[in-house]
């Protein structure tokens, strides 16, 4: 199979680059390295099944080209993170919006088959939980730049879901929930990254708002198995799978387990979220999503515990790094 990759020098994107070549695929990276790292894919050069080309997915003459020499794409290319999203709302509207048409477009020009991977920001502020794929979103104001991310992601499943009804595209939907693991910075607001890094370098454990919202992580690795299996699926077609684990935990806990796991000195601090981010910001307090779908279909199950993330994530940033315990 010869993979094309949007995104594919970011966090996830160089995740399942490498497991596809694991694999004895062909892989075609196309990332213009804004928020994706050369580092992240660096290994992988040496690879002969492995093509990186640096360019954006508004570029439509390269999405065009690379499009028509591929099997299958996963669009993982986007703006990532709600620090980056907050300070750049009209960027990310558009980059993600317009290059999801893009991909779409040229997708269905040529009839490849196309994995679109979304967000559990979907849901907005809808506390319930755990969440299914068919629960309803609950957001604030057009007119806060905290929702420009979650509506962006909402137009692009319209339009990946409308290619595959009214055109018969076959399209594949994910939803992600907090995948964190190695390679993923802290730049834009990632909280594991960021409060790894923070107790490393033995500063104060930067927590927005109270601490007491909740949020469940998975492990990068079963994130990148359970794409492979739903594009290998013929039953994923047309369908929209939440991602993510559902042991749940507290920032506030968080940064303790972070504290005593680093063995760091660190104190926490608490930032009221019109400081962190902007006045009037909204956040989501509660997100657990409900995964029977993708279990039933291909068996999805976390293999790898929070414990187990943070230990990942402490060992990469000590190595990379080189902070010492």
């Amino acid at each position: 199979m010869k993979a094309f990759i949007t995104g594919g020098a970011g966090f996830i994107g160089s995740h399942l680059a490498e497991k596809l070549l694991q694999g004895g695929n062909q892989v075609i990276v196309l990332d213009d390295l804004s928020t994706g790292r050369h580092e992240n894919i660096v290994h992988l050069a040496e690879n002969s099944n492995f093509q990186l080309v640096v360019g954006s997915i508004l570029d439509e003459f390269l999405v065009d080209k690379f499009v028509e020499r591929c099997d299958v794409i996963f669009h993982l290319a986007a703006a990532v993170g709600v620090e980056l999203v907050v300070r750049n709302p009209w960027e990310s509207l558009i980059t993600n919006i317009k290059g999801s048409e893009i991909v779409l477009q040229m997708a269905y020009r040529y009839q490849k088959k196309v994995f679109i991977t979304s967000s559990s920001e979907i849901y907005g502020k809808n506390a319930g939980g755990p969440l299914k794929e068919e629960d309803d979103r609950i957001l604030g104001s057009p007119l806060k730049s905290r929702w420009a991310y979650s509506t962006s992601k909402a137009v692009d499943e319209i339009l990946s879901y409308l290619y595959w009804k009214e055109k018969n595209l076959p399209t594949i939907i994910v939803r992600l929930f907090n995948t964190v693991g190695p390679r993923q910075t802290g730049a834009y607001g990632m909280v594991i990254p960021k409060f790894i890094c923070q107790a490393l370098k033995g500063e104060p454990i930067t927590i927005h708002g109270d601490g007491r919202q909740t949020r469940c992580f998975l492990h990068v690795n079963d994130a990148v198995d359970a794409f492979i299996n739903l594009m290998e699926h013929p039953k994923a077609i047309g369908n929209v799978f939440n991602i993510g684990s559902q042991e749940e935990i507290s920032i506030q806990d968080l940064s303790k387990k972070v504290i005593q796991m680093t063995g760091s000195t660190s104190r926490i601090a608490y930032i009221p979220y019109h400081q962190a981010y902007e006045e009037g910001f909204e956040e989501m307090y509660r997100r657990v999503p409900d995964t029977t779908k993708a279990k039933n279909l291909i068996g999805f199950t976390p293999t790898i515990d929070l414990e187990g993330i943070l230990r990942d994530v402490i060992k990469f940033y000590r190595e990379t790094l080189r902070f010492q315990p």
